[in-house]
């Protein structure tokens, strides 16, 4: 697939207290390790306008989350709740992040590439409409689903969570949208605590797929074939989006599940292949979680890699 790197360098302005897990060295490894990537075709992430990011959040959350961060001083963080602190700067990275999710759209659609992977942090997929959690601020890849569907007019959008956490925050959106179709292969249990089998959301347009910690990448990729791809099938969506997180890997502190860099490689050559399928070859992932710096490195360069050469 005619791949992109949408880069999100704002994401460094988005500070969080020392010993932090998603802190800021989480950008640099991963823009370090696909730097070394000879495919992918970079471009530079410009920021959301709130109209779009109005189509998932409330105008009440925004501007809470707006005003916490020109709360923080320069030195100071603002909790929005135990987990997620901002600092002054967060707004304008979260923003960035959003619109490099919307750019990414945009370009696949105008047929300048076939997939895109999101260079960007603060994580979204635990953001829901009126409430951060889990470290996210805007939930981007519901943000760019809704810009999909309703400035492109595209009939139905899916969005795979290969996070170890369940992306609530996402789910969330389908549960309210038939035209948008959730899949999620999480550890449980495990924060958020929900993703059980039996939220199915509206006529079965919600797909959760927990897993026992020490599932290893066999085990993954038959829940994977067995219980996501029928679903999807059966869906046939018009674009195909990624929740891409990387905590699922076997030396990742956040989580208890033990894949390896190819099994990550072996996803994005599944996705891609729906995507041709069904999806005119049109997907885009966004960077969520990864906690083990060198193994996020590593599992984001072999997903982007694998991606590239689909």
């Amino acid at each position: 697939m005619r791949t992109l790197v949408i880069d999100n360098p704002a994401s460094q302005m988005h500070r969080v207290p020392p010993g932090h897990p998603e802190h800021e060295g989480r950008y640099t490894a991963v823009r370090e390790a696909l730097a070394g990537l000879a495919q992918p075709v970079w471009h530079l992430a410009t920021p959301s306008g709130i109209a779009a990011v109005e189509r998932f959040h409330t105008a009440d959350y925004i501007e809470r989350v707006r005003a916490a961060c020109l709360t923080a001083g320069s030195a100071e963080w603002v909790a929005l709740d135990l987990d997620t602190k901002v600092c002054r700067e967060s707004w304008d990275a979260a923003l960035a992040t959003a619109g490099g999710a919307i750019n990414a759209v945009d370009r696949i659609m105008a047929g300048e590439a076939e997939a895109a992977f999101c260079l960007a942090r603060p994580p979204g997929h635990h953001a829901e409409p009126d409430r951060a959690m889990g470290f996210c601020l805007l939930n981007s890849i519901a943000i760019a689903a809704l810009h999909a569907l309703e400035i492109h007019k595209l009939s139905r959008v899916a969005i795979i969570d290969i996070d170890v956490h369940h992306g609530n925050g996402s789910q969330c959106l389908a549960e309210t949208d038939e035209r948008v179709f959730f899949g999620s292969l999480h550890q449980s249990p495990l924060y958020p605590g929900t993703g059980a089998a039996g939220e199915t959301g509206l006529n079965g347009n919600v797909v959760n797929l927990p897993l026992m910690a020490g599932t290893r990448g066999a085990a993954w990729r038959e829940a994977f074939e067995a219980g996501l791809k029928p679903a999807l099938a059966a869906f046939r969506p018009d674009f195909i989006f990624v929740s891409a997180g990387f905590d699922a890997h076997e030396r990742d502190p956040a989580g208890g599940l033990a894949l390896l860099e190819a099994d990550f490689a072996w996803a994005a050559t599944e996705l891609a292949g729906l995507a041709a399928e069904f999806a005119s070859s049109r997907l885009v992932s966004v960077l969520e979680g990864g906690y083990d710096c060198p193994a996020l490195g590593r599992s984001a360069a072999a997903f982007v890699q694998a991606l590239a050469e689909a």
